[in-house]
C-alpha cells in the first residue's frame, strides 16, 4: 500500500482538522485543457478514450501537472452503467450521448438485469488501477457514478433532456415499474462503485444532476431513495482508511436537509445555495463541497480571487469544507484562470483553519 502524501481531501470529507481548505474541480480533466484535446483526438472519440486505461490515466493526471490540486478524479462517464445494461451508448457529434435501445415501457424494464460489472466495466477498474499506480500516493483518487435517477433520465429519454417528459410520464403512470428500473440501476451502481474501491478509489462521489427537476416527494422516492440504497451497500473501509462518500444533487437547496440522513460523509453544493445556508441546513453533520459559480472563471483574475474569498467566507471557520466549483468547469475557460482560483484557495484558506 503506497503511503498517501497528501490526505487533506480525505480529512476534510470526514470533518477532521486541516491546515487549509483542500480543493479539486469538477471536470478538472476536460476540454478547456489543450493537452486533453490532443489526447481526445488521438483516441478518436470520447468512449474510446474512456475505454483505454492508459489514455484515461493520462487525462486524469493532466490537471495535476498544471495545478496544486488535492485530488484526482477518475476520467470516465456516468453513462457507462446504462451502457453495461445493454442500451447501446453512442455519442452524436454536437448532440451529446444517445442510446440505441432506450427503456420506455414496463416490458423493456422487465428485461433489465444487473450485469457482471467485472466483465462489462472492467476497463474502468483497469483505469483506476493504472491511475493509482501513476499517482504513487501524490493525492487521493475519487471514483464516481451517476445517481440512478439522473442515469435513468438518459435511459428513458434516449439521450439528454431538459423537460424529461417520458420519464416523468412513467413516474406518474407506472411508478412501481420506474422503482424497479431504478433499483436495478442502484444495484448495478453499488457493485460498480465497490469494484472501483477494490481497484483503488479512495473516495466516492455520486452525481445527481437532474434530481432537482422533481417535486420534493418525487425526489425523495425516485432520486434520494435509490441513492440511499447505494450508500447502504458501499464498501466504506479499504487499505486501512475510511472511504468517504459525497452526494451531489445539483440545485438541491433545502433538499440538503433530507440528504444528510443518508449516512453520506459529504454533500456537494452548487452556487444557487450559499455555503452558510447549506451549513445551517445540514447542522454541521456532514462536510460540504463547493461552490463557486463556474461562470466566475470567465471573469478577470481579480473577480475570480474575490469569488474564492467570498466562498471561503460563506463557509466560515472550522473543518469540513472542500473547495470546488458549483458544477463542472466549462470548455471555454482559460486554463490560466483556473490557476488563479487554485492559488487563491491556497493563499486565502489557512485563516479559516
Amino acid at each position: 500500500m503506497t503511503e498517501l502524501k497528501n490526505d487533506l481531501l480525505l480529512k476534510a470529507l470526514l470533518r477532521e482538522p486541516t491546515e487549509r481548505t483542500p480543493l479539486w474541480i469538477m471536470r478538472q480533466a476536460g476540454r478547456y485543457l489543450p493537452e486533453y484535446r490532443e489526447v481526445r483526438a488521438q483516441a478518436g472519440d470520447f468512449m474510446s478514450l474512456c475505454r483505454n486505461p492508459e489514455l484515461a490515466c493520462e487525462v486524469t493526471m493532466q490537471p495535476l501537472r498544471r495545478y496544486k490540486l488535492d485530488a484526482a478524479i477518475l476520467f470516465s462517464d456516468i453513462l457507462t452503467v446504462p451502457d453495461a445494461l445493454g442500451l447501446g451508448l453512442y455519442f452524436e457529434a454536437g448532440e451529446g450521448p444517445k442510446f440505441e435501445r432506450p427503456v420506455q415501457s414496463t416490458a423493456q424494464i422487465g428485461k433489465l438485469a444487473v450485469p457482471d460489472v467485472s466483465e462489462t466495466l472492467g476497463y474502468v477498474f483497469d483505469a483506476v488501477r493504472t491511475i493509482r499506480r501513476e499517482l504513487d500516493g501524490q493525492v487521493p483518487l475519487i471514483g464516481f457514478a451517476g445517481s440512478p435517477w439522473t442515469v435513468g433520465t438518459y435511459m428513458v429519454e434516449g439521450g439528454s433532456s431538459r423537460e424529461f417528459p417520458i420519464i416523468k410520464g412513467l413516474a406518474a403512470e407506472a411508478p412501481a415499474a420506474l422503482d424497479s428500473m431504478l433499483d436495478i440501476v442502484a444495484r448495478t451502481t453499488t457493485e460498480y462503485l465497490n469494484a472501483q474501491v477494490e481497484a483503488g478509489a479512495q473516495a466516492i462521489m455520486i452525481f445527481d444532476t437532474w434530481g432537482s427537476a422533481l417535486e420534493r416527494d418525487d425526489y425523495l422516492r425516485f432520486s434520494l431513495a435509490p441513492m440511499q440504497k447505494i450508500v447502504d451497500g458501499l464498501t466504506r473501509q479499504n487499505e486501512g482508511r475510511r472511504i468517504p462518500v459525497i452526494l451531489f444533487t445539483k440545485g438541491a437547496g433545502v433538499l440538503l436537509k433530507d440528504m444528510v440522513a443518508t449516512g453520506c460523509d459529504a454533500l456537494g453544493v452548487d452556487w444557487t445555495t450559499s455555503l452558510a445556508d447549506a451549513r445551517q441546513y445540514t447542522g454541521d453533520k456532514v462536510a460540504l463541497q463547493g461552490n463557486l459559480d463556474p461562470a466566475t472563471l470567465r471573469e478577470s483574475p481579480e473577480v475570480i480571487r474575490q469569488g474564492v474569498a467570498d466562498t471561503l467566507a460563506s463557509y466560515g471557520k472550522g473543518p469540513g469544507h472542500v473547495f470546488n466549483l458549483g458544477h463542472g468547469v466549462t470548455p471555454d475557460i482559460d486554463p490560466d484562470h483556473v490557476a488563479v482560483l487554485v492559488d487563491a484557495v491556497h493563499e486565502l484558506s489557512p485563516q479559516y483553519h
